[in-house]
């Protein structure tokens, strides 16, 4: 089986406007943007998997592959996703149709969908996926810029808000990750481990 390098690298020449990183995200990114999953109760959601960093460090933080699903649009991508995690449920679907796959009471989206400065795409992926998520649910988010890639405008039409996780500097490009609940009360940011 190719590496997830030679994968990405295949899938980037071939198809750059679907592959939007520079290369696969590092180990530390992806404990980073699954912290807390193991807690996270329901079905988990993995939009935009790529080849599959993230869903190795959730299947590592215990989730059953049963209750994982992924969306990935790159069918190469997918066939690599079987093969790689037997037992998980990979969707050739693009991250919009998030509320359309049967699930309910999500307990966590991971997201490597790229968000930022996209606000169709926001309401579409993050608004959805809030649609189909359990009470006390969260969206994790990678990004690489150095602000909340939703909005406070967007935040506060989604009725959610940001929890700055943090920055992985060893990542290629520096990544930051950021966490989004359903708003309790108030607006803003929270910072966390700067």
């Amino acid at each position: 089986m190719p590496s997830d390098f030679a994968v990405f690298l295949s899938e980037m020449i071939r198809r750059p406007g679907e592959v939007r990183a520079l290369a696969p995200s590092s180990a530390a990114t992806a404990r980073l943007m699954t912290e807390g999953l193991e807690r996270a109760r329901g079905p988990i959601v993995e939009i935009g998997p790529g080849t599959g960093s993230f869903t190795r460090a959730i299947l590592a933080r215990g989730i059953a592959p049963e209750r994982l699903t992924l969306l990935e649009m790159n069918p190469r991508f997918c066939a690599e996703l079987r093969a790689r995690f037997p037992g998980v449920r990979v969707l050739n679907r693009p991250a919009q149709e998030i509320d359309r796959i049967d699930l309910s009471q999500v307990g966590a989206v991971v997201s490597g969908v790229p968000i930022l400065a996209r606000p169709e795409l926001q309401r579409a992926v993050v608004g959805r996926a809030f649609d189909i998520m359990a009470p006390g649910g969260f969206l994790t988010q990678i990004t690489y810029s150095g602000k909340s890639p939703v909005t406070p405008d967007m935040q506060a039409e989604l009725g959610i808000a940001a929890l700055r996780r943090g920055t992985v500097w060893t990542n290629l490009p520096p990544a930051r990750v950021f966490e989004y609940r359903r708003r309790a009360s108030g607006p803003g940011v929270c910072d966390r481990n700067l």
